[in-house]
Parts: C-alpha cells; structure tokens; sequence
C-alpha cells in the first residue's frame, strides 16, 4: 500500500512531463506569432508611435510643453517616474527574497516577472532624462566622472542622485539575474533549432552544456545574485522616497515614506505581474504551469501590502493631526476636501477598499475578478503618486501663489509613449524568449505534477 500525504495544491497540474514542460515552453518560441500577438503588437507600437511624436515635440519646443508651473514644477512627470519604479519591484521581489526562503511557487512567475522589472526600469528611466530638457548634453551630468571643468562635480548631498546610484545598481543586478536564469533556457532552445536560430540561441546560451559543474556554478552565482538583489529591493524605492521625505514641504517632510514607498512599490509590482500572466496563461495556454494557486498566493501578498499602505495613509492623517503644525495639517486637509479630493477618493478606493476582497477565497481564486482588482490597484497606486506630488505642491505656504496642475497633451502623450515601450518589449519577450523557467519547473515535476491516468 501506498499513501502520499498531499501538504498542498500541486503548483504543475495536468501530470505534466520533464519533455512536457520543454514541449509547451519551447513551441511558443519556435512557432510563428498567432494573430492575437500582431494585433497586440500593433496597438502596443501605435501607442509608441503617438507617445515618439509626443516626445519629440517635448524635446523640440523644450519642457514648458507641460503643464508645470511656478507653484507645480514635479507633476506628472515625476508621478509616472515613481510609479513605473514601483511597478518593477516584483520582479527581484519574486526572483531574490522568494528564492531566498525557497518558496517554489515563484518558478513559473519569476521569469515574466523579472523581465516586467526590466522594462519597467527602462520607462521610468524616461521621465529624469526628458526633464532635463537637453538629455543629450544634461545626461553624462548626472553622474560623477571625471570633467575638463575643473571641479565640477554632482551634488552627493542630492537625493535625486541617490535615485542615480540606486536605480543603475537596481537595474544592473536585475538585468544580470534576469540574464543568467535565461541561459540554461536558451540551451535548451539551441539544441532543438536550426538555421541561423541556432547560432543566436547559441551564443545566447554562453556555451552552456548541462554539466554537473556548471550546473553547481549557476545555483551559486544565482544564490548570490539573490543576496545582492535583496537589500536593492529595500533600498531602491527608500532612496526614491527621499526625494521627498528630505524636503521641509508639509506633506512631504516624513519618516514614514520609506517603509510605506517600498510596501506600496511591492502592491503594485505584484497588481502589474498579475495582469501580465493572467493575459499571458490565457493566450499561451499556459493554466498548467499558472495555477490558481499561484494566483491567489499572489493576491494574498496583494492583500497584505494593500492592508499596509491603508494602514500608512491612516498613519500620516494621525500624525498632521498629532504633531499641531499648521501647515502639516492643512496639507492632509487639502488633499482630502480640496480641489484635487477626487484624485484622493480614488487612491483611497483603489488601495484600501479594493485589495481587501482577497479575503474572500471566491474571489481571491476568480480570474475575472483578479485581473479587474489588479488593474484597479495600479490605477490607484498612480493616483497616490499623484496625490503626494501635485497636492503637496500646488498650496504651499504663500496664497498668493496658488495654482493648479493640468496636464498638456504632451504630459499624457509621454506617458503613453513608456506604455507602448513597456508593452512593445514584453510582447517582443513573449515571443522570442520562454516566458517560463523551463530548468526550474522542470525540478519541480516530480514533486508536485499528478500522475497520468
């Protein structure tokens, strides 16, 4: 007689293979793009076409295309700059602390998820170059080389060069780890093409042979990578947050932004993974690998961050009231009845109100309901960017010189020129590498794939 004690769900069902999983992952990438993939592609590159033009007049006609002013010189800009930082927490969240304390259900996800991480990065990159208003010459400023102009050098008491040295360090150690997990991956597609596929993926894979060695050497290497990307994903959006926790501006001037920046970051980098791989499971057919377990594991981490963050927005209401300063209190007062309330009633809807469905198991295992909350979280999460930015900004401590913040068409054709970047280079992704990490599923089957009848 034999019994298995079943501790929980299978994280591969459908009695999946070691040759299946190769089958499955493997075959998006050999195969022509269905049609559902061009249109996608198409839209995405629209997007970029309208967001290119947008760009290019806001280089042209030079920063005053957007609707800053005296009073809001950081709106949208800065906005979609934390907020696409944010997005690219999952990613070395999943890949580095996940794998750290061996949480095996992070082997399907992680790959999709480093490399939403990775354009992330990329359009967040974006807002601090164009806001420069002359990358081209202000670019090479921004960091400490050395000159022929003497002793001029940046400004190391700046936290926006802090954002400088955390985001590149961020960025190098995700695109490295992103990179090494891909290269056994790569291998393996090598070894089944042919023609001119066979050199790229060749080259790609570095050599790999599937050695005992080189197997040892890439747990190790993917072991440290980990432990270098671990304090990056607490770090990196602490330092973005002392862009504005460091200034004396009521609304701003606050220990409690670096906690609360990196749990909101984790909320809407986990709300962005989601979104990807339901979309992504569905067109790839992929439900075997992308279980409702993992789905609703990821909605309970939603819930918990969400839960925070209303816990951080109850916090700093507590404590303008607490701390008697008038200017403090008058800044949480404007941003919840003042002109800008309604931006404020949608973070507080979106972050609060709505992650705390997952309660109930109907929902938090419900596709529909997962994908909707999801895109729901990140439209919040946007607006609590916004709402810290503009509402801190726009009534400072002189009435006189109140003004309001409204976005040009050159404001919102930038950010939708990140969009169809983001998008064009995860379809280009989707299509051209394995979505999945076929190693480390594939070391999972025997623990957790069901059995062939």
């Amino acid at each position: 007689m034999h019994a298995e004690a079943v501790v929980r769900k299978p994280l591969v069902t459908g009695g999946k293979t070691v040759h299946d999983v190769t089958e499955d992952i493997c075959i998006r990438v050999e195969q022509a793009p269905a049609k559902s993939w061009y249109a996608a592609m198409a839209v995405s590159l629209a997007l970029l076409g309208y967001g290119a033009y947008a760009v290019f007049t806001l280089v042209w006609e030079g920063i005053g295309s957007w609707g800053l002013n005296k009073t809001v010189g950081w709106a949208w800009d800065i906005t979609n700059f934390v907020w696409w930082v944010g997005i690219g927490h999952a990613g070395t969240l999943i890949s580095a602390i996940l794998l750290l304390f061996r949480q095996r259900w992070r082997m399907s996800i992680n790959r999709a998820a480093e490399a939403m991480t990775i354009f992330a990065v990329i359009c967040a990159l974006q807002f601090p170059l164009l806001h420069m208003g002359r990358p081209w010459i202000g670019a090479i400023w921004a960091l400490p080389l050395p000159n022929t102009y003497g002793s001029l050098w940046v400004n190391f008491n700046s936290p926006l060069l802090w954002d400088v040295f955390a985001i590149s360090t961020y960025f190098s150690v995700s695109l490295v780890f992103w990179y090494i997990g891909l290269v056994p991956d790569f291998a393996t597609i090598r070894d089944r093409a042919t023609g001119i596929s066979k050199n790229i993926y060749g080259a790609l894979a570095l050599g790999w042979d599937g050695a005992a060695r080189t197997w040892s050497r890439y747990e190790t290497v993917a072991l440290v990578l980990a432990g270098l990307a671990t304090p990056l994903v607490l770090s990196v959006h602490t330092i973005v947050s002392f862009d504005f926790a460091t200034s004396v501006i009521p609304g701003w001037h606050t220990t409690i932004f670096p906690p609360y920046f990196v749990a909101g970051a984790i909320f809407s980098g986990f709300a962005m993974v989601l979104t990807l791989m339901i979309v992504t499971r569905h067109v790839y057919k992929l439900q075997d690998y992308i279980t409702i377990e993992h789905i609703s594991l990821m909605n309970i981490i939603i819930m918990v961050t969400g839960s925070i963050v209303g816990i951080a927005y109850i916090t700093e209401l507590f404590i303008a009231w607490y701390s008697g300063v008038e200017g403090e209190q008058y800044a949480f007062f404007n941003r919840a009845l003042g002109p800008y309330w309604w931006a404020y009633a949608s973070m507080m809807t979106c972050n609060v109100i709505s992650p705390q469905l997952f309660w109930f198991k109907k929902i938090r295992t419900s596709i529909a309901a997962t994908f909707v909350i999801s895109i729901i979280v990140n439209i919040g999460m946007w607006f609590e960017r916004f709402v810290i930015i503009v509402t801190s900004l726009h009534r400072d401590f002189l009435p006189s010189s109140w003004a309001m913040f409204y976005p040009t068409w050159v404001d919102v054709g930038t950010y939708i020129f990140t969009f169809g970047l983001f998008f064009t280079c995860f379809f280009a992704f989707a299509k051209f590498f394995p979505v999945i990490n076929m190693a480390e599923v594939k070391s999972i089957i025997k623990a957790t794939g069901e059995k062939k009848k």
